[in-house]
């Protein structure tokens, strides 16, 4: 009996953290911070802004996570990756953060904003 509790509370407790992920806001969010990015008139503002699109992908605890930059997604779940269950869905999520990873890692200013724009792109066909 004490086990099918401690099974069924487990059970409630992760429908109840993915009841409480906001999936599309997370997404949208992620877009709306790639499009900054696309925009910035500098390198270090298209970095910061594919930083916050990345944490909104990622999660605090995924790959590419920057602590030291904003979450602008803290409150509505652990990221969109990992707060998503179709596996497809979650490619193409992995295949824009990676995109915002090349525009974070690009010195050039033109090449970052276009992987900011590709980026931004990739998240509106799944807003």
């Amino acid at each position: 009996m004490k086990r099918t509790m401690l099974a069924l509370t487990g059970a409630l407790s992760l429908v109840a953290t993915c009841a409480l992920a906001d999936v599309k806001s997370e997404i949208v969010t992620a877009a709306t911070h790639a499009d900054l990015a696309a925009k910035a008139a500098t390198i270090d503002a298209v970095h910061m802004h594919l930083h916050h699109a990345v944490n909104c992908l990622v999660g605090p605890s995924g790959k590419g996570f920057d602590a030291k930059q904003i979450n602008p997604c803290a409150h509505n779940g652990n990221g969109a990756i990992p707060d998503t269950a179709d596996a497809a869905k979650k490619a193409k999520l992995q295949a824009a953060a990676d995109k915002a990873e090349s525009g974070i890692a690009a010195t050039n200013l033109a090449t970052a904003q276009k992987a900011a724009t590709d980026t931004a792109a990739m998240l509106k066909t799944d807003e």
